[in-house]
């Protein structure tokens, strides 16, 4: 059983950044590969970021691409999501998830994370 926890959500002005963390528990957290998902009022969850198990590889959903930065501290078990030029529309429930047994394979598919946590409200105003 793996434990994941978000926090760091809040309410920012349009343009502005937020850093949003997640905690996973597990001896083998640097085996997991790692994402975030988002869902807005009415709309389906979506694919924001993903890391690999190391670190080393990203992957963006177009929407996102160049606002936002996922990174990871396997010492810490911990992966972070820098959200920066944000826009109302980014305004969401943000989800981290932890995919425990399949790999790189499509990071931004939701039926692959195995583990996922509560949610934290990020909410953007114009």
């Amino acid at each position: 059983q793996v434990l994941v926890v978000e926090s760091g959500g809040g309410l920012v002005q349009a343009g502005g950044s937020l850093r949003l963390s997640c905690a996973a528990s597990g001896r083998t957290f640097s085996s997991y590969v790692m994402g975030w998902f988002r869902q807005a009022p009415g709309k389906e969850r979506e694919f924001v970021a993903a890391i690999s198990r190391s670190g080393g590889v990203t992957y963006y959903a177009d929407s996102v691409k160049g606002r936002f930065t996922i990174s990871r501290d396997n010492a810490k078990n911990k992966v972070y999501l820098q959200m920066s030029s944000l826009k109302p529309e980014d305004t969401a429930v943000y989800y981290c998830a932890a995919d425990t047994t399949t790999g790189w394979g499509t990071p931004s598919r939701l039926p692959l994370y195995d583990y996922w946590g509560q949610g934290t409200q990020v909410t953007v105003s114009s």
